[in-house]
């Protein structure tokens, strides 16, 4: 590779699909404008930048909790100056195969919860579904409004040199969307010209349709629907997240202890009296909804909100029980999901998974967990798994005794070579492993932001890019065409 600029120094790996340059060494198209932007900016602009975003995270406040094993760290996420562009005719391929696969997670639900005729058929093991701790016998029958039990999902796609691919499917209560809008605004920010001038699709509207969706799942009867967004507090790694998208949906942010339930509906406290809530996007886990139904000390939820919900009176988004769906060994199912309910192929396929649950796949698993990565199916956030090829042989021999004990528990991975993209490390760019999360959003329609919260590997050589884990994020530009 020759250049006689400040990425003349850039490692490019004919393996690993870098965002910015083909293997050859030459400038994708679409990166030419901002490599050059970076490549004229002097060193002492190019910190000046990198300063201004970072201290737009600290002064709004934008942090995550880390949580060890005596303490909870907060900190403030880290995020990198230079953008990930994306095509917007790649994105559209994106858009689509998100939207198929949204639309077959909710079938696949109101299935499970209903006639279970995937299971009947053979497609996926009774025992998977049913035996899945997210398994709620609580929903058996229910069916929420507009067949909507995934109004918010955060799907995980990562690149590599055969393309894109689904590496997960968050369905629960997926977070990170006000790091993509926090990202925009503080690049964008920085490199206004740039900006203005590559053509980038705008992200900021995600809260108006957001609302749009909410107010969807309303009961019927109501024209203007109230919203409240339902917090665990300020405790939660992800409070600066629910104040901001309280804000972007004018609704109201509230605890388990603002809400109370008469008569199957549920009203929020005021200085005026109670006042009636119709939709509550919750980012509480289904275990601390309701201490009447699920766990009997929670002092997070509401007693008598699933009555209320399960005759119609309020709405939540998501549906309690959608974790069936985003199990990581169903997981492995999703294309065959898609064949089943929609008799389409997939457009976006699935990493291949072993699941450690079958015989020959636990063998393979345990004699190649040097090459593999292998990760609990109820874990998330980067915890509870193994890179092999990064640890050592006696954590490798640890790690397998567990999947020994309880195979059922585990799926193993190749190691992706997730693709570069170029990041300001210390001065200097160098190129770091990321992924993409976009938000898809669903009530009577689907819709996408062009836009995704990118994150980062910040670490050298690291391929885990959760900030529990040391990562970080950056700005995605989807460049109009």
């Amino acid at each position: 590779m020759t250049t006689a600029d400040r990425f003349q120094n850039y490692s490019i790996d004919g393996d690993i699909f870098d965002e910015m340059f083909h293997a050859d060494g030459r400038t994708r198209d679409d990166w030419q404008g901002l490599r050059q932007t970076l490549t004229d900016l002097s060193a002492e602009e190019l910190t000046a930048i990198q300063e201004r975003v970072t201290r737009s995270f600290s002064n709004e406040g934008i942090t995550f909790t880390v949580y060890g094993d005596d303490e909870a760290d907060e900190r403030i996420i880290p995020i990198d100056c230079v953008p990930r562009l994306i095509a917007e005719s790649e994105w559209r391929e994106l858009e689509t195969g998100l939207t198929q696969r949204l639309k077959a997670l909710n079938l696949f639900l109101q299935d499970v919860y209903g006639e279970s005729l995937v299971t009947r058929d053979g497609v996926i093991p009774e025992d998977m579904v049913l035996g899945c701790p997210q398994y709620r016998l609580e929903m058996r029958g229910f069916t929420p409004p507009e067949g909507t039990w995934v109004a918010i999902c955060g799907t995980d796609v990562v690149r590599t040199n055969d393309g894109f691919r689904v590496l997960e499917d968050n369905l629960r209560v997926p977070s990170g969307v006000s790091y993509m809008i926090a990202n925009r605004k503080a690049v964008k920010t920085s490199l206004r010209r740039l900006y203005r001038t590559s053509r980038v699709l705008e992200v900021e509207h995600y809260g108006r349709l957001l609302l749009d969706t909410l107010k969807e799942l309303a009961p019927t009867e109501r024209v203007n629907p109230s919203i409240a967004l339902l917090t665990p507090g300020v405790y939660n790694s992800a409070f600066y997240e629910h104040m901001f998208l309280a804000h972007e949906l004018g609704a109201e942010l509230v605890e388990g202890r603002d809400l109370v339930v008469r008569d199957d509906f549920v009203y929020m406290k005021t200085t005026a009296g109670l006042r009636r809530v119709d939709v509550i996007y919750r980012r509480v886990d289904d275990d601390f909804l309701d201490p009447l139904v699920f766990r009997s000390d929670s002092v997070l939820g509401v007693p008598g909100l699933m009555g209320a919900y399960l005759k119609g009176n309020v709405a939540m988004a998501n549906a309690p029980g959608t974790g069936v769906a985003d199990d990581k060994s169903v997981y492995a199912y999703v294309p065959d999901l898609i064949r089943y309910y929609l008799s389409e192929e997939p457009l976006l396929q699935n990493v291949e998974t072993y699941l450690c649950r079958r015989p020959q796949e636990l063998e393979y698993t345990l004699d190649n967990l040097d090459k593999l990565v292998v990760k609990r199916v109820g874990e998330s956030g980067g915890y509870g798994m193994l890179v092999g090829p990064h640890a050592t042989p006696q954590e490798r021999a640890e790690y397998a005794e567990q999947v020994r004990a309880n195979p059922a528990d585990f799926i193993a991975q190749p190691t992706l070579a997730l693709s570069r993209s170029p990041c300001l490390i210390d001065g200097i760019f160098e190129p770091r492993h990321v992924d993409l999360r976009p938000f898809i959003l669903h009530g009577r329609t689907t819709r996408i932001v062009p836009g995704a919260f990118c994150r980062v590997a910040l670490r050298r050589g690291s391929l885990v890019v959760n900030s529990s884990q040391g990562g970080g994020g950056k700005d995605v530009w989807v460049l109009e065409e």
